[in-house]
This record gives structure tokens, C-alpha cells and sequence, in this order.
């Protein structure tokens, strides 16, 4: 009796763990067509359960401001439905770095460049959550999360938020460094080198400023080796567990090693510049 209680329990507790799988070739989940030239810089996609619509933030223009309007960045946010069609785009007013979905908040939020303040003073700099109407909408209204923390290190860093621990992972340039953040503290509680050399790559082969956070166990951390057309997958401890291949016909630009990023829904997200007028977000499955 006690036996097959145990047996019970075994099986009971396998039931709930998920085992995850690298796929060695990425597979396409949507593509988001863009529908007007960004403003600058394509920066990051952000998926939103509660309406199903998809987030593009651009960034690269800092706030400006002047004696008649108030120093805003003219960096737009475009929103699109669950099959990528275009929605609308709107002015937050960040010069936004990254963008994801907070489980914990339910809300989308996004880090602006000089999070850290590591480039001096620069208005409406920090970590806001952006607000949409009823229709999924972006609107121009948002709130202030955080200010400015110099834990985050390198000015143009794209943080990652792992909803798990309420931590953020801020790549730092030109190296394989990640520095992770909590927003309690002023400096860094801790650090994470990528294992570049077992992938085969060098810090000049890889997205200098972001590596995604993607919430399965023991594959937590996704790097695009823009070089090699593949998604390096790391654990917290920064060892190579496997990588998957991006689809061949896709072509990576130098602009890929700093922008068009993102991984929500499940999915990578890479910016292939030469597909559509102004180019395509490309959802690519590369965990299963």
C-alpha cells in the first residue's frame, strides 16, 4: 500500500514539471510586418496576454524639449494584433531601450536608454509602464516605475525582466557580461558571464546591449549571435546549453548587434530589415 503511494506521489509530481527542448532550427511563429518607417531605430517587441496585441517600441531619439513643449522623445510605440495587422502607433515619449510584458503588474513596460544615468542627465530617463485604451491602443499616457540606477552599468543596455525573481539582466557592451539588477539596491547584486568561447563566438559576433530573459528553467537566457544567424541559449550561471539556427534566407544587418529585439510570447524576436517597406519582425520559436 505505502508503495504504490509513493509511486503515486512520483507520478503526481512529474506531471507538473515541463520539460523544455532547444530547437536546432528555429521555427517562425508570426511575422510582424512594419507599416510606416520607425522613428530612428526599431527597438524591441512586447506581447500583452490580456488584449493579444503585440507592442514595437522605437527608440533613439532623446527628449527634447523647448520653451513652448516639455522635453519628450518623438521615439513612437506601434501597436498590432494577435496576427501582426497594424493597430495604431503613439508618442509615449521615452527613447525606449527595452519593452516587455510584467506578469506581476500586468502591464507593459519599458526602460529607457541611460537607465543608468552612465551618460549624464537626460529628462523622462528610468523604467515606465505605458498604458492603452480599451481596443489595445497605445496612448500617450504612462507612470513612472523607477528613476534612474546606476546598477544597470552601460548607458545603452537593454535590460531583461525575470518576473520569477523581480530582477532585471543588463547586458554590457562590447563584452560577456550581465549584470543583474534589482531595483531595491544601487549597485548590482550579482553578475553572469556568457560562455562566448564554447558557442564558437566572439563579443563582437553577438547582440552587444540585450540578452532576453525566456522564463524556462535551466535555459533561461537567449543571446543572438547576429554572426552566425543562431539563438545561444545560456543558464543563470552563463553555460552554453544549445543554440538553434535562424532561418537561412534571413539576412542580418550590423543594425542587429543594438536593435530589433525582443522576446515575449514564447518567442525570439529579430528584425529583418530587407523583408516589407520597412522592414519585418520576425516571432521565431527557438525553445519548445
Amino acid at each position: 500500500m505505502m508503495k504504490n503511494l509513493f509511486l503515486a506521489s512520483l507520478l503526481s509530481v512529474a506531471s507538473t514539471l515541463t520539460y523544455a527542448e532547444i530547437l536546432p532550427n528555429a521555427e517562425v511563429g508570426i511575422k510582424i510586418p512594419l507599416v510606416k518607417k520607425p522613428t530612428t531605430r526599431p527597438m524591441m517587441v512586447a506581447y500583452m496576454p490580456s488584449n493579444q496585441h503585440y507592442y514595437v517600441a522605437d527608440g533613439g531619439l532623446a527628449p527634447m524639449g523647448s520653451a513652448y513643449e516639455a522635453p519628450i522623445s518623438k521615439s513612437e510605440v506601434h501597436a498590432f494584433d494577435a496576427k501582426g495587422d497594424y493597430v495604431n502607433s503613439a508618442k509615449p515619449g521615452y527613447d525606449n531601450r527595452s519593452l516587455y510584458y510584467n506578469p506581476n503588474t500586468k502591464q507593459i513596460e519599458t526602460v529607457t536608454y541611460n537607465v543608468s544615468a552612465d551618460a549624464g542627465f537626460f529628462p523622462n530617463s528610468g523604467l515606465f509602464s505605458l498604458m492603452f485604451n480599451e481596443a489595445g491602443e497605445v496612448t500617450e499616457k504612462s507612470k513612472e516605475i523607477a528613476q534612474t540606477n546606476p546598477a544597470f552599468g552601460d548607458a545603452a543596455t537593454m535590460p531583461s525582466y525575470n518576473y520569477n525573481t523581480n530582477q532585471y539582466y543588463a547586458k554590457q557592451e562590447k563584452q560577456n557580461k550581465v549584470f543583474i539588477v534589482d531595483l531595491k539596491s544601487r549597485e548590482k547584486v550579482g553578475e553572469i558571464a556568457l560562455d562566448l568561447k564554447a558557442a564558437g563566438a566572439e563579443h563582437h559576433d553577438v547582440s552587444d546591449h540585450y540578452v532576453a530573459y525566456t522564463g524556462v528553467k535551466g535555459e533561461e537566457l537567449c543571446l543572438l549571435d547576429v554572426d552566425h544567424k543562431a539563438a545561444l541559449i545560456y543558464n543563470l550561471k552563463g553555460k552554453l546549453v544549445g543554440k538553434s539556427i535562424l532561418p537561412k534566407h534571413m539576412k542580418l544587418r550590423s543594425q542587429n548587434h543594438f536593435n530589433g529585439l525582443g522576446y515575449t510570447n514564447g518567442m525570439l524576436f529579430v528584425y529583418h530589415e530587407k523583408e516589407g517597406e520597412f522592414g519585418t519582425y520576425y516571432g521565431l520559436k527557438v525553445v519548445k
